[in-house]
């Protein structure tokens, strides 16, 4: 019985000519004809972590796994200490609240072990990037951007908008 009926539709599709599979081209981009944005996505820059204990975390991945880190760096305005860990093809931040009205404070609250805090990715024209994305009614953290770890513009988008991740994007 089956088939019997495989043979019916593949003598319908036939006589209507209707392919029975369809592939992809590879040939034209699925984006063709649609304008792309002013800007664009770049690269990974970083992973956030958020650490309960600086020390230990800095230690685990300095001397068990046997990464390059950076110094400990207080960011006042962010409310934060930061590490990077750095890794073949991006970064590990480290986090550690400094201050009591730190972010990175009332993450831990929640997550006593820490976690995953935000991934930062890299834009060529931030500013560019911010009016897209508010025509486009993704929230910001902030009204303008701010000097981030690295020395360059950073902006965080509202994680609610951003199918629950806090997302850092950074002038390149």
């Amino acid at each position: 019985m089956a088939s019997t009926l495989l043979k019916v539709a593949a003598g319908f599709c036939r006589s209507y000519r209707i392919p029975l599979a369809r592939s992809l081209s590879t040939t034209a981009p699925l984006h063709q004809g649609v304008p792309g944005p002013l800007w664009k996505l770049g690269k990974l820059n970083h992973i956030a972590i958020a650490v309960p204990d600086m020390e230990k975390a800095t230690a685990l991945y300095r001397d068990v796994l046997g990464a390059t880190v950076s110094e400990k760096v207080p960011l006042p305005e962010h409310g934060v200490y930061t590490v990077f860990v750095e890794l073949g093809n991006t970064k590990l931040e480290l986090l550690h609240p400094l201050g009591e009205k730190s972010p990175i404070a009332g993450f831990l609250q929640k997550n006593k072990s820490g976690g995953m805090h935000h991934i930062c990715i890299e834009v060529q024209d931030i500013n560019a990037a911010i009016v897209d994305l508010k025509a486009k009614n993704i929230r910001t953290l902030s009204a303008e951007p701010r000097i981030g770890a690295h020395g360059k513009p950073v902006m965080f988008l509202h994680p609610k908008d951003c199918d629950g991740v806090l997302v850092e994007l950074e002038e390149a």
